[in-house]
């Protein structure tokens, strides 16, 4: 049976933030994760943390100006020392929290981009990513990259497996990881089960959802009955998070967890 991860950023969305880990924990879930909660001071989640018993599996570095479209800043280039602060503001939070991973988003690249800058990109990304699993191994952190599909976040830098391993393999770090959600993988390519065999060692983190509505993991095209079985079956030890947009209310469709025997 998969660890599953409640994410507080798609999950219990019915209660104010700090509420959710209550309510996570009232539902069963042992950890949380969640994406970007720097307007919460770090000892208010921890003592969240502490009063029901849950593991903070997963944050995300900060990801820019989102309202104006970024999506991370690991590759924008003249903003070499903006991602260096915030990578330290990500670990400042993971210290606080007890979390040992830390997604860092890479960025969008401008509509029309040729491949000369496409390729200026992945070479900030690379050096930044390098200079900061350096400073996240002193606390024994993972960093975690992710492909994100293009019809959700359209220009991002990557959207394959194959193009985000690739990445990691170039940073040459033994503290960088991919994250995999297998809700992004089946809307770029699809095959989700031979990807997960062939790089299985160098991934750190699966998040679930839905295809193609993001939904519950029971609701869509993904056979998850077969393919969570399949994850445990690897020897997969990490958490997989649960990274969907419930359909009605959050607790009334958790049943799914039931009905998929996880």
């Amino acid at each position: 049976m998969p660890r599953l991860s409640a994410n507080l950023g798609f999950l219990f969305n019915e209660v104010p933030f700090l509420d959710r880990f209550g309510a996570a924990a009232r539902a069963g879930f042992r950890a949380v994760e969640f994406a970007f909660a720097y307007d919460v001071p770090p000892p208010e989640i921890a003592a969240r943390l502490a009063e029901h018993a849950l593991e903070c599996v997963l944050i995300n570095a900060p990801p820019g100006d989102l309202d104006a479209g970024e999506r991370g800043i690991a590759s924008l280039p003249g903003r070499e020392q903006e991602f260096a602060a915030s990578i330290a503001e990500a670990l400042r939070y993971a210290r606080a929290l007890g979390c040992p991973r830390i997604h860092v988003l890479s960025g969008i690249v401008p509509p029309g981009a040729d491949r000369e800058q496409r390729a200026l990109r992945q070479s900030i990304l690379v050096r930044n990513l390098r200079a900061a699993c350096a400073e996240a191994s002193r606390d024994d952190v993972t960093l975690l990259v992710e492909a994100l599909n293009p019809r959700d976040t359209p220009h991002y830098l990557f959207s394959t497996q194959a193009e985000v391993h690739a990445i990691r393999e170039d940073v040459g770090a033994a503290n960088l990881k991919v994250q995999m959600d297998f809700y992004h993988t089946q809307v770029v390519e699809g095959d989700i089960a031979s990807k997960l065999e062939r790089w299985l060692p160098h991934i750190g983190h699966i998040q679930i959802a839905g295809v193609p509505g993001r939904h519950e993991p029971d609701i869509g095209e993904i056979n998850y009955g077969w393919l969570l079985r399949r994850v445990d079956e690897l020897g997969y030890g990490g958490w997989v998070g649960c990274e969907y947009r419930p359909l009605r209310d959050t607790l009334s469709g958790l049943a799914w967890r039931r009905r998929l025997d996880v």
